[in-house]
């Protein structure tokens, strides 16, 4: 994450640390991932309408993902401006373990849930953040 995305993001998380918290991690994260077949479909049928002026291809939100010594903070992005626009989810640190890291060739990823089981939440890193997702990863215990 560049020094204008980090100091944004900082300047919004802020306001939400309670005393004697601190910011561990900051990176650049998706929620959610877009498929091959997808991004092929949405290629081809916007080319088609448009008589080929255009392709229009899907891609996933960005989300700014802040990890502190207490909690995971996550704000949407806004796609153009290099700030944060949204807070959409706080979890707690404490009980919280991760799957194995899947490598691919563009991205990797994560899934972070409480270790009595439930509904977890699927991190995508890019290719870029690697340093990232190791320093995220290194902090959160695998699951049994």
């Amino acid at each position: 994450m560049n020094g204008r995305r980090r100091r944004a993001l900082l300047a919004t998380v802020h306001p939400l640390l309670e005393p004697g918290e601190r910011v561990e991690v900051t990176a650049v994260v998706n929620l959610s991932s877009v498929s091959v077949g997808r991004t092929t479909a949405f290629a081809v049928a916007s080319a088609i309408a448009s008589g080929g002026a255009m392709a229009v291809i899907p891609t996933p939100v960005p989300m700014y993902l802040t990890m502190t010594d207490r909690r995971i903070i996550v704000h949407r992005a806004d796609p153009v401006f290099a700030k944060p626009v949204e807070h959409t989810v706080t979890l707690s640190r404490a009980g919280l373990v991760r799957s194995e890291i899947k490598e691919r060739i563009v991205n990797s990823s994560f899934v972070v849930c409480p270790a009595e089981g439930g509904t977890g939440l699927k991190l995508i890193f890019p290719l870029l953040a690697r340093k990232e997702r190791d320093a995220v990863a290194a902090a959160l215990p695998p699951a049994a």
